[in-house]
């Protein structure tokens, strides 16, 4: 017995009418403003050793809405692919005003600026136009590097959840956002 359901979309599709592809394009090369909003301890392919994930959430004004990842290698085989791996950490703690964490989460909410670079690349990781971007470097948002937290603060910060860090990141003002080209 046949199903007179199958196969019936219930109405007529146009392609003048559908949206078009939206392609992945690479950004410019530049420094733009961006909040953490993820970021994960994860093991490396290989497994031996591990490395944090970091989200970034593009907040304006120009591409506004993109996503960029970073991985910072805190433990590999590779003294000197952990030795970058800690330097990008320090600079990107720097960047958030953060002397220390415990815990990926207590980097969630914060709001940095990234340098973010634009390379030929032919790998599954490069746009339609062969080009892909990579996180170069952070600084404080405003430019420089912010003071770190007062220890007191930061202790009650790494007590609270990620959810609690989230909300409390949610409810803070945004702060005033420099284009990439004044600065």
């Amino acid at each position: 017995m046949m199903n007179n359901n199958m196969g019936n979309l219930g109405q007529g599709f146009s392609v003048d009418q559908l949206p078009q592809d939206d392609s992945f394009d690479t950004i410019p090369a530049g420094w733009y403003n961006a909040k953490i909003t993820e970021s994960e301890l994860r093991d490396t392919r290989a497994g031996t050793g591990q490395y944090i994930q970091v989200r970034f959430d593009i907040t304006g004004p120009q591409q506004a809405g993109r996503v960029m990842f970073d991985n910072l290698n805190i433990r590999n085989p590779s003294e000197v692919a952990e030795r970058i791996g800690l330097q990008q950490l320090n600079s990107l703690l720097t960047a958030c005003g953060l002397a220390s964490i415990t815990d990926t989460s207590q980097l969630i909410g914060h709001d940095v600026q990234i340098q973010v670079s634009r390379t030929e690349d032919s790998s599954q990781y490069a746009d339609v136009n062969g080009f892909r971007n990579d996180v170069k470097a952070y600084r404080a948002v405003g430019g420089g590097s912010a003071a770190p937290m007062p220890q007191q603060q930061q202790a009650q910060q790494m007590q609270q959840s990620p959810q609690q860090m989230q909300q409390q990141a949610a409810q803070q003002p945004a702060p005033q956002q420099t284009p990439p080209w004044q600065q």
